[in-house]
């Protein structure tokens, strides 16, 4: 494939972030340190960051990187990149496949960093040729301004092939990470880490709009809220355990002990509600109890997250 010999020659990686937000700005500013051409697809940002590009106040310190291309549509990307990086918002009504299928060439490879589970088929039939990389991003990072982001904690990467697997072109993407110090771990079962992330999602990220907008660090403060975050994540561990993903106790364990340790921390869904912009209720909450009832798994914690949620995100966000 293409992949295997890209780094051997004298032509940057292209990649092209279609929503370069507090994720994909992050990244993407990380792979141009690495070395790698960069350009990036915004709606609200765009002329903020044709003009300023895209500054980032990090805990690892201050970066800031001028796309290649800065575009407001896929189809205006000039050729077809080597990767091309979707860190959109896992929505129903967001179809993906179509919205990058101007830029994706016969030897481009599609990384999906995006949150849940079960996101991935819809690209792979609407691609079946090309490579499909799946990935998760563990960081704390916000969208403060235009072309501004925010990193506070954590950034560590996992990606690996979709369905399973590891290749020439994972292990190229990891080594562009780890060349700008990004933490990028590979996995032969990246569907079974996108389950163990969800172990974190399902619970905080609904609690901290049905509380009322709390961070982590407040969440973690209740013991009662302790017990129910241990009893949804316990949900995701039955279902994860139904369908064969080898997840264990300990991590419920570890998700809790680490996120005792973080700094307080507002999710990304708390964030979408008091911006106005939808959640990603289905990704991370409707999918896996559709997987719940197929497999005849009660999970009676989620079942009251997801209808809370869903009428909660029906009620427009008010500061008062």
């Amino acid at each position: 494939m293409k992949k295997d010999t890209v780094l051997s020659n004298n032509n940057p990686v292209t990649i092209l972030v279609v929503g370069a937000g507090a994720v994909g700005g992050f990244y993407g500013c990380r792979l141009s340190q690495a070395g790698a051409e960069v350009s990036t697809v915004h709606r609200s940002d765009y002329e903020a960051v044709r003009q300023k590009g895209i500054t980032i106040d990090s805990i690892d310190g201050p970066a800031h990187f001028h796309p290649q291309q800065v575009l407001r549509r896929v189809a205006d990307y000039q050729g077809f990149p080597d990767y091309l990086l979707v860190s959109l918002k896992s929505l129903p009504e967001l179809d993906i496949a179509s919205l990058i299928a101007p830029a994706v060439g016969p030897d481009t490879t599609v990384i999906l960093l995006q949150n849940g589970i079960q996101i991935e088929e819809p690209v792979q039939q609407r691609f079946p040729s090309n490579e499909i990389i799946s990935g998760l991003a563990f960081i704390c990072v916000n969208r403060i301004g235009p072309g501004m982001i925010r990193h506070l904690c954590y950034g560590r990467l996992m990606i690996g092939c979709y369905p399973e697997g590891i290749s020439p072109a994972v292990r190229q993407l990891s080594a562009l990470f780890e060349r700008s110090n990004v933490p990028c771990h590979t996995s032969a079962f990246i569907v079974t880490e996108r389950w163990r992330k969800l172990l974190w999602n399902a619970p905080y990220n609904p609690i901290s709009v049905l509380a009322g907008g709390v961070d982590t660090q407040q969440i973690m403060a209740q013991p009662d809220m302790v017990s129910l975050i241990r009893g949804v994540m316990e949900e995701v561990l039955a279902v994860a355990l139904s369908l064969g993903h080898n997840l264990t106790q300990e991590a419920v364990e570890k998700n809790l002990d680490d996120t005792h340790k973080m700094k307080p921390y507002r999710t990304s869904m708390l964030l979408d509600y008091e911006s106005g912009r939808p959640m990603e209720v289905e990704a991370i909450l409707g999918n896996i109890i559709k997987a719940a009832e197929k497999k005849a798994v009660r999970v009676v914690r989620l079942q009251t997250l997801y209808s809370l949620l869903k009428l909660k995100a029906k009620q427009p966000f008010s500061a008062n």
